[in-house]
């Protein structure tokens, strides 16, 4: 057990070392004076404002040289320190540089946000544009070896240091944040009560469905005919067929031998008479 908690604190001054030697005082110096001097070519920068700026971009870079490694692992608290030293170092920009200088300061990316996080690794973007390290258009500043953050906001009640001290200069008006603004959260939705189901039956259980050339036959309508009354006669379901001449002529024979003669006379006269009476209207 203790071999193990010496490895793992020999593991961890190595990373600390490799940090501290990825970022000394000396290379922050050699960074800072880099950096202020191609500021100071693009934005015509005075004497006082050359050495200011100077101490400003000494303080971030001090101040982030422990967050790149966190940030550019992609940590959240590494990162949002990073951006609140960023801020803090555009601010105090802002009271060194005229309205004019800092608008032109804020187009350059190189400038107002000096490092690049992407990828997983860090590096300074203003080599994009200036490759050559051993360029430098302005000497070293008066006091390059003995600035070591004495001008930092701490130490000031957290108040700028530079503010006030270029009277004669119009600045801008209004504090610039460098920091991404955070996604607002959304308030969850509440939940509509789910409405209870039926179980269904397994599928041993279920009917099984009757297949399309299994169907059962539809079912016929009973029949609406009335019943016949018990009162009435039956008809036949045939009609008799008509009695022939022989038949015709005996029931006729058997009704004059009857009548005597007088049953079929009388009506044959009333009809001839009717006929001849219609006769003569029409000759009319």
């Amino acid at each position: 057990m203790k071999r193990i908690f010496f490895l793992v604190f020999v593991a961890g001054l190595l990373v600390c070392a490799r940090t501290m030697a990825s970022m000394s005082i000396g290379t922050v110096r050699e960074e800072t004076r880099f950096l202020t001097d191609k500021m100071a070519y693009e934005l015509s920068l005075t004497t006082p404002q050359y050495n200011d700026v100077y101490e400003i971009n000494y303080d971030f870079i001090y101040t982030v040289r422990y967050l790149l490694d966190g940030v550019a692992r992609g940590d959240a608290g590494a990162l949002s320190d990073y951006y609140e030293a960023l801020d803090i170092r555009n601010d105090d920009l802002r009271w060194v540089l005229s309205d004019f200088q800092y608008r032109r300061f804020l187009r350059a990316e190189y400038f107002c946000n000096p490092i690049d996080l992407s990828g997983g690794r860090w590096t300074f973007r203003v080599y994009v544009n200036y490759p050559n390290r051993s360029l430098f258009y302005f000497g070293i500043p008066p006091h390059y070896y003995t600035y070591r953050g004495a001008h930092r906001r701490p130490g000031f009640h957290h108040v700028s240091f530079y503010r006030g001290r270029y009277h004669d200069l119009r600045h801008y008006p209004e504090p610039y944040r460098v920091r991404p603004p955070r996604r607002p959260v959304r308030p969850e939705r509440p939940v509509a009560p789910h409405r209870p189901v039926a179980p269904r039956p397994p599928e041993h259980v279920r009917p099984p469905r009757p297949k399309p050339e299994h169907r059962p036959a539809p079912q016929r309508k009973p029949s609406t005919v009335r019943p016949s009354s018990p009162d009435a006669p039956e008809r036949p379901s045939r009609r008799p067929s008509a009695p022939d001449r022989k038949e015709r002529v005996q029931r006729r024979a058997t009704t004059v031998e009857k009548t005597g003669g007088r049953g079929e006379a009388p009506k044959r006269e009333s009809g001839r008479k009717r006929e001849g009476e219609a006769t003569r209207s029409v000759r009319r």
